[in-house]
């Protein structure tokens, strides 16, 4: 059964992916183009667990694609929480 779960959050993460690559191609606003990088490497690290099995859960490379994706997640916020305080001329 977690194999299966596993598989789902890897095909939801990547089709949340690319949704937010469509809207970084209308908009060509790096925010959704770090959020699509962001969900595909969390799709990955799904993808490693679930072929890995719940033995090797622990393993160093699950946390860090993890970590990876939530720093791309937190650059995207504060890239555009920057340009948006900026004065504009």
């Amino acid at each position: 059964m977690s194999t299966l779960l596993a598989g789902g959050l890897v095909v939801a993460c990547a089709i949340v992916g690319l949704i937010f690559l469509r809207y970084w191609k209308a908009t060509r606003d790096s925010f959704f183009l770090f959020f699509a990088f962001a969900f595909w490497l969390q799709g990955g690290q799904w993808l490693y667990s679930g072929l890995t099995g719940p033995e090797n859960e622990y393993l160093p490379l699950a946390y860090l694609l993890r970590l990876a994706a939530y720093g791309l997640i937190a650059t995207a916020i504060v890239r555009k929480n920057l340009e948006s305080s900026a004065p504009r001329t």
